[in-house]
């Protein structure tokens, strides 16, 4: 059984080798965030505040004075793994798995910081706090008893040995009752808190999750042998006295008065009368959508850890008949982010309920505000913006269209189920073309049917794409760069590929006659595309971290680099490109956009706003001064076969329209940017591929202000 576990160990001390612990910059500043929790874990409760353990998002506070409204008001992230959390007056102690017991000053809960830590040996998963001292369960490391005596200096006095794992651990008196899992519970007397004794045990089906004592009882979360009650008024000789058998996992215990609250996994709140302890019976039950791990109760409310639902507040006034009253799921995972004039769009994919795609209002870039959210069936992937619709890439569930005309309640009007894994999406004019087990090319002149036309086999994993003119430019894993013609969009062929390394090749990006390649364990591939029927490389440049992404603003590449941040690279040379700037932060970036002077990182956790202009000697766009008027500059370039560009000027963030018509009035290019944009000039791709030669007129509306201007198409 020790080695099971520490193979177990073993495989979490590499995942947190490679978790970044702490900032660190050049030439990029961080100027706005939104940050997201992984999975809710603990929860504590003072006043009119909880205190939420979550996970590698570490120590949130929550004002509960309205328990319908929870609402986040503090962070600290902690920097293991915040698994739970107990108070003692002005402070609060974070399990913090496995960088031991975190000490939080939350004398202002808005502003909570750390005043001290003691980095136990093991895993630290549960924590509870007696008088001058901190007891933990220290998984394989035992129970470890800290004097916190003075909080900024802790330090270790006692340790007593777990035969497998310290999972749980409470307090009654002079003992200690700690679930050693696998075996059962263990009761340690620490009237020496330097010498802690083991005088009694019993065993349990399951060995343990959790524990709980009130009076000469001790309640165990048994996982799937239900709740365990143990007679421990006789130390030497505990025994069990009557069990539950819960219909889920049980793992944390509170008991009020006599009832046993129980968090009970997948089967969410269970309620269980102990009056009679050695005949406990059901009362109640509420089923969450989560997976319950951890509560703790005030009055007549529980405060439930629901994992990836976040914490969940249910009231216990009838036990019998327990009901939800709030609930704060600011759980996410964001992979993607894709901005179009004052919005963000994040494509969330963390396994929750309202997983999707979430809507930010970034026209304060220092205040990033959610404004809604859209649930989708699988796990975002993937958002494009085209007009009116965003386009998702949900893995399993294929393609999906959300009308988002309206910021805080977008919703679906389409779908197209593909037989494969949709992982990225691109769009150029009536189609969507989607990475997904090869590239297929989905039909999206009526959004809300759309349809598969046209599909391409790739012999790799197609991570990602980038499409430009009649070309598609596919991120094609371990198989490297491949390059589709998808001038018929009917009949796509691969016409030339391009393998350089051993790397996964993992996105795309085109620009000007290359391609840049965000590939996973190289970092950024420049490749010459003059000629899309021989890709030759041209240049790399390694990377600290992982490349997953990768975007191009004139002469500078933004690579999104896994848990090592942003990084921004001078490519004006594309045979020497040299890094000039870099954030590594807490998250793990994913994607970036750039627009502006600033870059817009999903970072799994976050989502966060960089601004990256001291980095660079010169701007990478040529923007003029924003004037006092709106423009519609000419376009460029005019004639044009088959893409152009459209331009305008704001004066201040508002609405705007763009829209194309023919000579005989019939609108052909609809909302091409009916949304709020920011102040500053502004460039969209016009797309004549399925029109026919002649002259158009693209009018801009922007409030009272109106402008036309003539486009000519020539084939």
């Amino acid at each position: 059984m020790r080695i099971k576990a520490t193979v177990f160990v073993l495989s979490f001390a590499i995942l947190f080798s490679c978790i970044a612990l702490a900032q660190d910059s050049l030439n990029v500043t961080k100027v706005g965030e939104i940050a997201y929790w992984d999975k809710a874990n603990g929860v504590a409760i003072s006043g009119s505040y909880a205190y939420v353990a979550a996970q590698s998002t570490g120590f949130r506070v929550l004002d509960i004075s309205n328990p319908a409204v929870p609402v986040e008001v503090g962070s600290y992230d902690t920097p293991g793994w915040s698994i739970d959390v107990a108070l003692s007056g002005s402070l609060a102690f974070v399990a913090d798995w496995p960088s031991g017991l975190r000490i939080m000053d939350i004398t202002n809960p808005e502003l909570p910081y750390e005043v001290g830590f003691f980095d136990t040996p093991g895993m630290a998963g549960d924590v509870v706090v007696s008088g001058s001292y901190a007891y933990v369960a220290d998984w394989e490391d035992g129970l470890r008893i800290i004097d916190i005596s003075n909080p900024s200096d802790p330090y270790g006095v006692g340790v007593y040995p777990s035969q497998w794992l310290a999972r749980g651990v409470a307090v009654s008196g002079i003992y200690v009752c700690f679930t050693d899992y696998s075996y059962g519970l263990r009761i340690i007397d620490v009237s020496n808190p330097y010498a802690p004794v083991e005088i009694g045990f019993c065993a349990t089906p399951e060995g343990g999750m959790r524990v709980a004592v009130s009076g000469q009882f001790a309640y165990v979360g048994d996982g799937t042998g239900g709740l365990r009650i143990v007679d421990f008024s006789n130390p030497i000789a505990p025994y069990e006295v009557g069990f539950y058998d819960t219909p889920g996992t049980a793992w944390g215990v509170e008991i009020q008065g006599d009832y046993a609250y129980i968090a009970d996994g997948d089967s969410g709140l269970c309620v269980v009368n102990v009056s009679n302890p050695a005949l406990p019976i059901a009362a109640g039950r509420y089923d969450t959508q989560g997976y319950s791990y951890g509560l703790s109760s005030a009055e007549d409310l529980i405060y439930l850890a629901d994992q990836h639902e976040g914490l969940r507040v249910i009231d216990i006034s009838d036990p019998f008949v327990p009901y939800e009253v709030g609930y704060c799921n600011k759980v996410g995972k964001i992979m993607d982010v894709e901005i179009s004039g004052a919005y963000g769009y994040l494509a969330d994919q963390f396994c929750s309920m309202e997983r999707g795609l979430r809507i930010i209002d970034i026209s304060e870039p220092s205040s990033p505000i959610e404004l809604g959210c859209c649930v989708t069936p699988g796990l975002a992937k993937d958002v494009e913006i085209d007009g009116l619709y965003a386009y998702i890439a949900d893995d399993l569930y294929g393609l999906r269209v959300l009308d988002v005309s309206n910021p805080t309640q977008p919703y679906e009007i389409g779908s197209y189920d593909t037989p494969g894994v949709a992982k990225d999406v691109e769009i150029l004019g009536s189609y969507a073309y989607l990475a997904d087990w090869g590239l297929r090319i989905i039909d999206i002149s009526i959004p809300s049917v759309p349809d598969e036309v046209g599909f391409c086999d790739t012999p790799g994993s197609c991570s990602g794409l980038d499409v430009s003119g009649s070309f598609a430019y596919i991120a094609d894993g371990s198989q490297g760069l491949r390059i589709i013609n998808i001038a018929n969009p009917m009949a796509p062929y691969e016409i030339s590929y391009l393998n350089p390394s051993q790397g996964i090749a993992w996105d795309s990006k085109v620009s000007g006659t290359c391609v840049y390649v965000a590939s996973y364990e190289d970092g950024l591939l420049v490749i010459d595309i003059s000629d899309p029927a021989n890709p030759t490389m041209v240049s790399c440049c390694d990377t600290p971290g992982e490349a997953y992404d990768v975007d191009i603003l004139g002469s500078y590449a933004f690579v999104a680099d896994g848990n090592s941040g942003l990084r921004v690279i001078d490519v004006t040379t594309p045979s020497l490109p040299v890094e000039i700037g870099y954030y590594d932060g807490d998250g793990v970036s994913r994607n970036v956009t750039v627009t502006g002077s600033y870059a817009f990182v999903a970072d799994e956790f976050y989502f966060s706003i960089f601004d990256y202009s001291a980095a660079l000697p010169v701007s990478p766009y040529n923007q003029p001064e924003i004037p006092s008027s709106f423009i519609l500059h000419p376009c460029f370039p005019n004639p044009f076969n088959p893409t152009t560009t459209l331009t305008f000027t704001l004066p201040s963030a508002g609405m705007v329209k763009l829209e194309v018509f023919d000579i005989n009035a019939c609108r052909v290019g609809v909302g091409l940017a009916p949304t709020r944009y920011l102040p500053g000039t502004h460039h969209l791709l016009f797309d004549g591929s399925g029109l026919s030669s002649g002259v158009y007129l693209a009018r801009l509306t922007a409030g009272d202000f109106t402008q036309t201007q003539k486009l000519v198409l020539l084939k």
